[in-house]
């Protein structure tokens, strides 16, 4: 063969090259030289739950995507501020959002003006891991069980109240539902976040708190409170003797809340698929899978799809309850 009949092959193969590492660069995720840091914002606190969920995939995430992930809190607006920098942010897999369930299934029903449109502006990633809620009741009412609770509420409906972290999430509209089943009207209590409306709780200033069944089981296994009942649709390995709201007689009180991997508005298919993937492996690893349950919620690491599935299920199930009580946080 002569140099002239090289030549095209040289190149042909060249292009070939070419198009394989650029293949290769999209599916690792586009963004600067390898090793370069990708930012894994927390529209949370330090601290908290969610940011021990997320420096715990971070930490693991580093060895699935060959590169640094750094935790990156933003805390405020319930999640909201998160969701700003992120959709400021790059769209080539170098910012992704730890978010709750709330951004999607609960927020665009109680703000009449939000930031921005979950369809729009969040591209979802994977399913980290759900959770239940839970109820507990403290030193006043003395209570022990979610019947003798009911029973202190109808005979006492101008103290019957209960403390949420704060207005518009789960938390608040399960108290909402538990009232008008048993038809008294609680009146919702908002704190600033956990840690208070856990003092007031057991202080007696409140006659209830409802909250993520993470934030309330130390303090139930210390005998502080005591966790009366729980929204899981089964008992919940972390807390076995606990009961559910369905197998007390309360099947509408039933639901987990879920939290989520989500990058930003156009990010392609193929740097989603890659921290999908990344994520799924990490959610498998034994040691995440013991943490999450430690803290008290239930890893997933599903599809693209399940997690629209999910938020498509959650925003159905939240709709009407948030509507029929009329509440709106602006």
């Amino acid at each position: 063969m002569t140099p002239a009949h090289r030549i095209p092959a040289r190149r042909r193969l060249h292009r070939a090259v070419l198009a394989g590492a650029l293949l290769a660069t999209t599916a690792l995720g586009a963004w600067g030289q390898p090793g370069q840091p990708a930012r894994l914002l927390v529209g949370f606190p330090a601290g908290g739950s969610f940011d021990a969920i997320a420096r715990l995939l971070a930490e693991k995430l580093k060895d699935e995507l060959k590169r640094p992930v750094v935790v990156d809190n933003k805390p405020g607006a319930g999640g909201r501020l998160a969701v700003d920098v992120l959709k400021a942010s790059a769209n080539d897999g170098s910012v992704v959002m730890l978010g709750p369930d709330a951004l999607t299934a609960l927020y665009p029903f109680t703000f009449r003006k939000l930031n921005y449109d979950p369809a729009k502006d969040l591209t979802p990633i994977g399913t980290v891991s759900e959770f239940p809620f839970a109820m507990a009741a403290g030193s006043d009412p003395a209570v022990k069980t979610l019947a003798e609770y009911v029973a202190w509420a109808k005979q006492n409906p101008q103290k019957a109240n209960y403390g949420i972290p704060a207005r518009g999430a789960p938390h608040h509209f399960f108290g909402m539902l538990l009232g008008n089943t048993i038809g008294v009207k609680m009146e919702d209590v908002p704190f600033q976040g956990s840690a208070p409306m856990i003092v007031g709780l057991i202080g007696g200033q409140i006659s209830a708190g409802i909250d993520v069944m993470t934030s309330l089981t130390e303090q139930h296994r210390g005998g502080k409170l005591r966790v009366l009942v729980v929204s899981s649709p089964q008992r919940v390995p972390q807390l076995p003797e606990v009961p559910t709201f369905a197998e007390l007689g309360y099947p509408a009180i039933t639901g987990m809340g879920f939290n989520a991997l989500y990058a930003p508005a156009g990010t392609s298919a193929a740097v989603t698929s890659t921290w999908n993937q990344a994520l799924a492996k990490v959610i498998k690893l034994a040691e995440v899978r013991e943490r999450l349950a430690t803290m008290g919620f239930l890893p997933v690491g599903g599809t693209v799809e399940e997690l629209v599935s999910r938020q498509n299920t959650a925003a159905k199930r939240w709709e009407p309850v948030i509507k029929a009580s009329g509440f709106t946080a602006d």
